[in-house]
């Protein structure tokens, strides 16, 4: 009998904070809205971090994970579209240079012939193996993602350990809410309308002091 699915361990370890895609050193555009002053507290850290979840990268990752996961998935074509959705060339590489990290050290660990693509689709080509549920693959990779971002203000805001912590457990719900959703989306579904948070990302490419890579 065992306590937890081996495909379940296996996901928590591949989206921890300590796998190498090198996840810390990316800000999604959060360290210029820090920097602006538009982030600059535990509730702005909060709203920011849903607006990114409800109507940014959050959910459209989540379709393109949960489009990954189907056995019969064309992971070519997914590749081309989120590229294509990425509204910056920093975003542009924070999910291609991740992905290929992803891709790199999970097959690795696995001994799975996996190319690198961008972040979600990586993870859905790595995930189909393991037999979950899509809406607990789409949870968890939901917050990690947000857990990033959290880190990442916790070191620029700054915010306490604490309060970082307690931003991350109010986006619990609409995490779960949003995996439930894209589990059950389609492709048509894709629509993103973050806007702040995508002009952040642009502005973010020409600041002269950065200590994120994005």
């Amino acid at each position: 009998m065992s306590a937890a699915p081996p495909g379940l361990l296996s996901l928590v370890q591949w989206l921890s904070p300590a796998f190498p895609t090198g996840g810390f050193a990316y800000s999604h555009g959060l360290e210029w809205a820090i920097s602006a002053g538009e982030v600059r507290d535990g509730a702005s850290v909060e709203r920011w971090l849903a607006d990114v979840l409800r109507f940014g990268a959050g959910r459209t990752d989540a379709i393109l994970l949960a489009q990954a996961l189907a056995a019969d998935a064309d992971l070519g074509a997914l590749t081309d579209i989120a590229r294509a959705l990425a509204p910056s060339a920093e975003r542009l590489r924070e999910t291609e240079e991740q992905g290929a990290g992803f891709a790199a050290a999970t097959a690795a660990l696995t001994g799975l012939d996996l190319a690198p693509r961008p972040l979600p689709v990586a993870v859905g080509q790595a995930a189909r193996t393991l037999a979950l549920p899509a809406p607990q693959v789409l949870a968890l990779y939901l917050h990690a993602f947000v857990a990033n971002l959290v880190s990442a203000a916790v070191r620029f805001v700054p915010l306490g350990q604490t309060e970082g912590q307690r931003v991350l457990a109010a986006l619990h719900p609409l995490i779960d809410a949003l995996a439930l959703e894209a589990a059950t989306a389609t492709l048509d579904d894709l629509a993103t309308s973050a806007l702040r948070a995508d002009l952040a990302a642009m502005q973010h490419e020409t600041m002269d002091v950065r200590i994120f890579r994005t």
